[in-house]
C-alpha cells in the first residue's frame, strides 16, 4: 500500500521542539511564568508552558476533531503526519494544512493496522523527532434500530478502532519520547467513557478504556518527563455526532470544541473535560446505586446509525 506520495516522506521540514518547558528561566527560552490558574484546570505541577510542538502526529486527521486540529496547529516551520484511512479525505486534510504553511506527511493507514502503523511512525520520527501525537481516530456504533443488542462485530470494530488503535498510534513513539526524556501524547475519549451508555456499550466500553489507559500513562511517564493529557469531550457538531440520532445536551460547535482542546493540550492539561455539567452528570450517575442511575440513562434513548463498512 502506498502510504506516501513524495520520494523522501519523511525529511526533517525543522528541527525537534522540546514539549516541556521546566521551572527554571535560565535553562530554557521563551519561558512563560507558571501560571496558578493553570495548574488549578489540571497541568501537571511543575510545568511553566509548553512549548509550541513543531512534529505533530494526529490519528483520525480526516474528519472531525483530528481535522480541525489538524488545521487548527498547520502554520509555518510546522511538520504534520496525518492519519487517515480514506484516500481522498486524506489529501484533501493534507491541502488544508499545506495551505496553512504546514509541511504535510500523509500515511493512509488504518489504526488497526499495528505493525504498518508503527512502521510508518518511526520513520515519521526519524525525519524529525515527535513533539506531540494525538490519537483522535474512532468510531461508533450501537444496537440497529429496533434491535435489543449490539452485534458484536460492531462493538468488537469499535474496540479495535478506538482503543486498541489508540495504542498501536501511541506504543510505537514511547520508546524514542522515553528516551529523549520529552513529550506530550494525547488521547481523545468521551463523556460516554465514564458511565456506559445503555444504548452504545461497544463505544461506551472502548472509551471507557481509553480513558482509563492515558490516566495510567500520565502516572507512569510524568516521572520520566512526559506530558499526557486526557481528552473528554460530549457533543460537538461532526459527522459522527450527525449519525447520533436523539438529545444531545450542551452540544458546542467544531470550531468551539477544537478551541478547547488545543487550550488544553497549550497548557499541558492533564484532563481535557467538557462540557463540564454533562461530565458531571453521568460521574454522578456511576455514583448513584446501580438500578437508579441505569434507570435515569434508560429514560434518554437515542440510536447512532451504523457507520460505513470498512
Amino acid at each position: 500500500m502506498e502510504l506516501w506520495s513524495s520520494p523522501s516522506p519523511f525529511a526533517p521540514a525543522v528541527p525537534a521542539a522540546g514539549a516541556l518547558c521546566r521551572s527554571d528561566p535560565a535553562s530554557r527560552p521563551g519561558l512563560v511564568s507558571k501560571s496558578p490558574l493553570a495548574e488549578s484546570r489540571g497541568c501537571v505541577p511543575g510545568l511553566t508552558s509548553m512549548i509550541p510542538p513543531r512534529n505533530i502526529v494526529i490519528s483520525g486527521a480526516t474528519s472531525g476533531l483530528g481535522l480541525a486540529l489538524a488545521t487548527g496547529y498547520a502554520a509555518p516551520g510546522v511538520r504534520l503526519g496525518l492519519i487517515g484511512r480514506d484516500s481522498a479525505r486524506l489529501q484533501a486534510a493534507r491541502q488544508r494544512c499545506e495551505a496553512g504553511g504546514a509541511t504535510v506527511v500523509p500515511g493512509q493507514i488504518d489504526v488497526c493496522d499495528a505493525g504498518t502503523l508503527a512502521t510508518w511512525l518511526t520513520g515519521f520520527d526519524d525525519g524529525g523527532a515527535v513533539d506531540l501525537v494525538i490519537a483522535a481516530a474512532g468510531i461508533s456504533a450501537g444496537p440497529p434500530r429496533g434491535q435489543a443488542l449490539e452485534p458484536g462485530d460492531f462493538a468488537t470494530r469499535q474496540i479495535r478502532t478506538n482503543l486498541l488503535g489508540c495504542m498501536h498510534t501511541i506504543e510505537p513513539l514511547l520508546p524514542r519520547l522515553l528516551a529523549r526524556g520529552r513529550g506530550h501524547v494525547a488521547v481523545v475519549s468521551s463523556v460516554a467513557g465514564l458511565r456506559g451508555l445503555p444504548y452504545s456499550p461497544g463505544y461506551s466500553a472502548s472509551k471507557a478504556g481509553v480513558r482509563a489507559y492515558g490516566e495510567a500513562l500520565r502516572a507512569l511517564l510524568r516521572p520520566r518527563g512526559i506530558t499526557v493529557s486526557v481528552v473528554v469531550p460530549g457533543f460537538f457538531d461532526s459527522p459522527m455526532t450527525d449519525r447520533f440520532h436523539g438529545d444531545k445536551p450542551f452540544m458546542v460547535s467544531l470550531e468551539r470544541a477544537s478551541g478547547i482542546v488545543r487550550r488544553g493540550l497549550d497548557r499541558g492539561q492533564a484532563r481535557i473535560v467538557f462540557p463540564r455539567l454533562l461530565a458531571i452528570g453521568l460521574q454522578a450517575a456511576d455514583l448513584l446505586p446501580a438500578w437508579l442511575g441505569d434507570r435515569i440513562l434508560r429514560a434518554v434513548p437515542f440510536h447512532i446509525v451504523p457507520p460505513e463498512p470498512a
